[in-house]
């Protein structure tokens, strides 16, 4: 059985196509969750009047994606968790091809789907994530024309969040005091800081080309938020995860790329996505020592040596 997990927050006007998505599903032994991070809209009424098969797990507060998430998690309880945002329309296939693909690969931990954008169906956002030794994560094939170049199934660093299967054991295995996201993070980059415990774990990922996914680019964040915590939890999760060889190897390039942040900010700081950029890097170096605390707790799950690590980067 299949967990499928949806977090929303005042998605009442995507809900719709992401369900009548999973409606249509060739693949049918799964179970849905919307964890409603406490709405203002009428998210929850449109779930409980028009999807009754939907379980709705309501939170008084809201209070980040990491932590809603990580709560549906604990309210779930089959072999896969599949994560999928509520500004997606998933193709008829996907649940059975990428559950599938976890089915036929018992080596690999977590599966990844391929993201088109929703409004041009051809241009690819993701075919499957990667992390960079300067601590900036990208998505494989991001704004290319999907034209057969990504159809094979290959290990990649790490699936997006936004539709992604994972084995309930192997979030259980990197899971701390029962939380599988940090939820320090609140949001953004949270599953890039899973993706990367999860390879120092030695977990692998596997891109399944055949399970299409169409993407409304942060249809429920972006904007100013997503400039802030990305501005915060690209230093937060670089300081956090990486081996004393990468550290290293990589330290000048990482302050080359935060200080490259910062300049380009200050030449837009009339924009308001720039000056969240430059909030969002104060408040990571605020929260810096805090997060360096954490890096006992994963060198202790680390299986891959540093050398092993370093060569699933991407340049």
């Amino acid at each position: 059985m299949i967990d499928v997990i949806i977090p929303n927050y005042n998605g009442a006007a995507l809900l719709p196509v992401c369900l009548e998505a999973l409606r249509r599903q060739t693949r049918r032994d799964f179970k849905i969750t919307v964890v409603d991070d406490a709405s203002t809209d009428q998210s929850v009424e449109l779930l409980q009047t028009r999807y009754p098969e939907v379980a709705v797990l309501p939170l008084r507060k809201n209070s980040g994606l990491a932590k809603a998430i990580n709560l549906a998690i604990a309210a779930t309880q089959h072999e896969y968790v599949v994560l999928l945002n509520n500004d997606t329309e998933a193709d008829e296939q996907w649940l059975a091809k990428l559950v599938g693909a976890l089915e036929t690969h018992p080596e690999c931990a977590f599966a990844a789907s391929k993201l088109r954008l929703f409004d041009r169906r051809t241009v690819l956002h993701s075919a499957g994530d990667g992390y960079r030794g300067n601590g900036v994560p990208f998505n494989r094939g991001v704004w290319e024309v999907d034209q057969g170049q990504y159809d094979t199934s290959v290990d990649v660093f790490g699936p997006c969040a936004g539709a992604a299967a994972y084995r309930r054991t192997a979030l259980e295995a990197l899971a701390s005091d029962g939380r599988v996201f940090d939820e320090d993070l609140f949001m953004y980059c949270e599953d890039v800081d899973l993706n990367v415990r999860a390879r120092l774990a030695g977990m692998r990922t596997l891109f399944v080309a055949e399970a299409v996914v169409y993407h409304m680019l942060s249809a429920t964040g972006g904007g100013t938020l997503a400039s802030y915590y990305c501005g915060r939890n690209f230093i937060l999760v670089w300081a956090k995860n990486m081996p004393r060889a990468a550290v290293s190897k990589y330290i000048g390039s990482f302050l080359a790329q935060q200080l490259q942040i910062t300049f380009s900010a200050l030449r837009h700081i009339r924009g308001a996505a720039a000056r969240a950029r430059l909030r969002g890097q104060l408040a990571g170096l605020v929260a810096l020592p805090r997060f360096v605390k954490k890096r006992r707790t994963i060198r202790q799950h680390q299986q891959l040596v540093d050398a092993q690590f370093i060569a699933l980067l991407g340049k």
